[in-house]
């Protein structure tokens, strides 16, 4: 009788392992296929959204003084170039920093695309010139609603790219002539927010384009994100307005070496609001006003 408990005894140790041996293949099968569903899916989304880190885009020009501050740089994202392009006032901010010993970086439209506003705060500028199309509207029915400034790219809208953004609202859909095409992906404060990576070191951050500041949200996200300051118009601009008033706030700025506060005031005083759409120049937070470029 004990021979044969034992012999049982044995049977029943081996089934037992046996047991423990399937339920541990079938778990490591499981994390297997898990793991490579997860590894499919990453590089599936890394294929149909590749991140380009900045410092690969290269700019179409650099404009470099004789002499540069290695701690001055700026960045003029020229996203207007497509649409309302103007060498002059690119020629003209360009000359006015480097006088400054500021070494420009000059963003020309095909590359204003979503990774490139993802990997903007990694460019370390102190100075950050958004010449781009804006809106803090979008078309619900027959009629327009106010919602957070969004930023044009030059980037074709497409349904299967960016799904991630696009279902947490941090991409737009703009059009030039809403609603008719063609479409282009906006980058909206979410994203600013989400996306970006890295932080901006004190930047002051000047968005040329319409309605920048008719609500504070794309300004708030900034300054989250690190910006000093927020400069820009609480309404829609032309492009030929915004233009002479950037040269005029660059002057007072960089040259002179005004307050924000002191930059912007002098500035609306010389040039005036837009003589079609009555919009004045801003700056967010109020407590960067007193806030000045050491150069």
């Amino acid at each position: 009788m004990k021979a044969e408990k034992k012999r049982v005894g044995i049977k029943a140790q081996i089934r037992a392992e046996r047991e423990r041996g399937r339920r541990v293949a079938t778990a490591i099968f499981l994390a297997i296929v898990l793991a490579s569903a997860a590894l499919s899916a990453y590089f599936g989304y890394t294929i149909l959204n590749p991140s380009t880190p900045l410092n690969s885009i290269e700019p179409s020009l650099q404009f470099k003084p004789d002499n540069p501050d290695p701690h001055l740089k700026a960045a003029i994202v020229d996203q207007l170039s497509l649409t309302f392009p103007n060498q002059s006032f690119i020629q003209t901010a360009a000359n006015t920093l480097k006088q400054a010993r500021y070494t420009v970086d000059y963003y020309s439209g095909e590359k204003v695309k979503v990774e490139f506003y993802r990997n903007l705060p990694v460019g370390d500028y102190g100075l950050i010139i958004l010449r781009a199309h804006s809106t803090a509207a979008e078309l619900e029915g027959k009629e327009f609603v106010e919602t957070p400034v969004s930023f044009f790219t030059s980037e074709d809208y497409s349904q299967t790219k960016y799904v991630q953004e696009q279902l947490t609202d941090q991409l737009a859909i703009g059009s030039y002539s809403m609603p008719q095409p063609p479409y282009y992906f906006g980058i909206t404060p979410k994203f600013v927010t989400t996306s970006m990576k890295g932080t901006f070191q004190n930047t002051i951050v000047i968005m040329m384009g319409c309605e920048g500041l008719s609500n504070n949200k794309m300004a708030e996200a900034f300054v989250g994100k690190g910006a000093k300051a927020y400069v820009s118009w609480d309404g829609s601009v032309s492009s030929s307005h915004t233009d002479q008033a950037t040269t005029q706030l660059l002057k007072h700025l960089v040259t002179e070496g005004q307050t924000i506060s002191q930059a912007v005031e002098n500035t609306a005083r010389e040039v005036g609001p837009d003589e079609v759409y009555n919009s004045i120049l801003k700056y967010y937070p109020l407590a960067s006003g007193n806030y000045a470029i050491q150069g």
